[in-house]
């Protein structure tokens, strides 16, 4: 069981394969989009529903349900049954592959914490969430077969129900795991329907990905010589601050609107050029970075002189490649994205203005040529994991996937957290779309105790008062 402050009990373990004779034995190849992702912990989401029903009602009703649903579902999603193959001391590149004695660990627990303090916006400890995520190899070790996915759903009697996942970025993006949990939820509600909304269903041929740059080779070149030292970006749980807390704040639309007509009026006033791109999410972007820099500021004391601060982000490329992708492409179809200013700047009483335009122009980039530069990918990732007093931030989710829409039956989602960001210990933030305010974004972060009270405090006041 994972470490933490919070009890589970395990109350059953189940092995969740498609139907029999559903899906053939199948081999997927790697892109260059998912290759960098060999790097990384795998990614870690909790969804957390009311349930206000005895664990002992869930356990005859909801999970025969649950997992007969979710065996129907990898027969579409198969990829997410298959393991990762990592032939050894080969110079072959890593692939997928699903054969019929594949399958999805589920675990189901039950727990007496208090639903309601963890599906809360109020900061909680870190250690709180461990037990509520499923094991699932990080692929650091010797294994040659790593499974992709594993669940885990736990019951607080009366009160609600937790789904807990854990799964290797390399077999699918955000947009593609999306589209998974929407069948699974949509097949468990209602059982009586065969059919599956056909927007969802995985593509799954690679070539609709052209390698037009050679990036495969640069980065399969990365992986050999990262992997020949078991370097994986990110760290397991043990090596977290137990004093981290994790927190959610909310952007409003009025908000954004605050912060975009401040920036404009700035500009006018000191006849600077407005930033392009001043969207929602550039703006939340930008609004939090600077949060962030004045939280680091205040408990590390003043930045002085051209230290940069980076800030990273995922960029969806099924629009921007040039070519077109089905919107039902199954695997990576995201770019990392990294912009920088200097943290005197960000600090400085412009610095939401300097942030939005650091953020807009490389966005701006993004839009007219994708994968300029996209043979640093991988390096540029692994300095954000670096040195621990550098002030960066890496930004992960996106408020386009609507996971609260996410419907069991029980309702929408009550929280949603990801759980892997932790890793990066204070310098990654999540965005997801709002559950309770249209156009909103929810700005998921954990920090240590001292920078998320001056992260609050700086978030709160909204804007800088001059």
């Amino acid at each position: 069981m994972a470490k933490g402050g919070l009890a589970v009990e395990i109350v059953g373990r189940y092995r969740v394969s498609p139907p029999p004779n559903t899906v053939p034995p199948t081999s997927l190849p790697l892109t260059f989009f998912d290759i960098p992702w060999l790097f990384f912990s795998p990614t870690q989401l909790l969804f957390f529903y009311d349930y206000p029903y005895p664990t002992s009602h869930f356990l005859s009703t909801a999970l025969p349900q649950l997992i007969h649903s979710l065996s129907l579902t990898l027969r579409h999603f198969f990829a997410l049954a298959a393991t990762l193959v990592c032939p050894p001391h080969s110079s072959n590149p890593p692939f997928i592959v699903y054969d019929r004695s594949n399958f999805v660990s589920l675990v189901v627990a039950q727990s007496t914490a208090d639903f309601h303090h963890l599906c809360s916006n109020h900061q909680r400890c870190v250690n709180d969430f461990y037990p509520l995520l499923p094991p699932l190899p990080s692929g650091e070790q010797e294994e040659t077969q790593t499974p992709l996915l594993a669940a885990q759903i736990t019951i607080f009697s009366n009160a609600g129900v937790c789904i807990g996942f854990a799964y290797h970025n390399v077999a699918a993006d955000g947009r593609s795991f999306n589209s998974f949990i929407k069948t699974w939820a949509s097949l468990f509600k209602d059982p009586s329907s065969c059919s599956v909304n056909s927007s969802l269903l995985p593509f799954y041929d690679r070539t609709a990905i052209k390698d037009s740059y050679g990036l495969q080779s640069i980065f399969l070149n990365h992986w050999r010589k990262r992997s020949s030292t078991n370097m994986v970006i990110g760290v397991s749980d043990k090596d977290l601050d137990s004093a981290m807390v994790r927190a959610t704040f909310l952007m409003c639309p009025d908000d954004m609107d605050k912060i975009k007509g401040w920036i404009v009026g700035r500009c006018k006033v000191k006849n600077m050029d407005q930033p392009p791109r001043l969207t929602p999410s550039n703006l939340t972007c930008a609004y939090v970075w600077v949060c962030l820099i004045k939280s680091h500021e205040k408990v590390n004391g003043k930045l002085t002189g051209k230290n940069p601060s980076y800030f990273g982000f995922n960029a969806g490329g099924i629009t921007r490649l040039g070519y077109p992708v089905p919107a039902a492409y199954f695997g990576n179809c995201i770019g990392f994205a990294r912009t920088m200013a200097t943290q005197s700047e960000l600090s400085g009483e412009d610095g939401i203005i300097v942030a939005a335009d650091a953020i807009g122009n490389r966005v701006k980039d993004l839009d007219e040529a994708f994968l300029e530069g996209a043979e640093n990918w991988i390096s540029e990732w692994g300095e954000f994991y670096g040195s621990d007093s550098e002030p960066h931030v890496m930004v992960s989710g996106s408020p386009k996937l609507d996971f609260y829409e996410t419907d069991f039956g029980w309702g929408k989602a009550r929280r949603i957290e990801e759980i892997s960001m932790d890793n990066a210990k204070g310098k990654a933030v999540w965005f997801t779309q709002s559950r309770d305010v249209k156009g909103g974004i929810e700005v998921g972060l954990a920090l240590p105790k001292p920078k998320m009270d001056a992260f609050t405090c700086f978030f709160t006041q909204l804007l800088p008062h001059h």
